[in-house]
């Protein structure tokens, strides 16, 4: 059986965006499917351009790379939230999003943050209960006219 795969965490570039938008959209699409509805997916996919860009310029946001392509990407607002965490579809389930939160991590320590939280998805929330983030509540949101359950998490860190 092979091991996983080498991957390389770094600094979001603005060179990034596309993949990364790309990457978001095929994650919703294709691995967010299985929890959530057409009419849900078609809101949630939807992504501007010019307000990702902003987005990812105003807060710390790393890329995942597996053999040198987008393999995930993740970001950390200066109050702890995890906004975005996202992996390629063929990448799933091969650490990327593991990697990306040990770099997250780190920089909550440097940060001098004593707490992690985030909004998650159904499709993520396995995925943070595993890294040791506690659901706190679950609560319905509405993106463009779609009713989503979105579970409040929250993750104390050792330091």
């Amino acid at each position: 059986m092979p091991g996983l795969p080498l991957i390389e965490v770094r600094p979001y570039r603005a060179s990034d965006l596309d993949g990364v938008i790309d990457l978001f959209q095929r994650a919703v699409r294709e691995t967010a499917s299985a929890d959530y509805n057409e009419a849900q997916i078609a809101a949630w996919s939807q992504a501007d351009r010019d307000e990702w860009e902003l987005a990812r310029l105003s807060r710390p946001t790393w890329v995942g790379l597996v053999d040198g392509e987008l393999a995930g990407f993740a970001d950390l607002e200066k109050n702890g939230l995890i906004d975005m965490m996202f992996v390629d579809p063929i990448h799933q389930r091969k650490s990327v999003a593991t990697s990306l939160l040990a770099r997250i991590e780190a920089e909550a320590e440097v940060l001098g943050l004593t707490t992690l939280h985030t909004y998650s998805s159904v499709t993520g929330r396995p995925f943070f209960e595993y890294c040791g983030f506690t659901m706190l509540l679950a609560r319905a949101v509405v993106v463009r006219q779609q009713r989503f359950v979105q579970f409040v998490m929250e993750k104390v860190l050792d330091l």
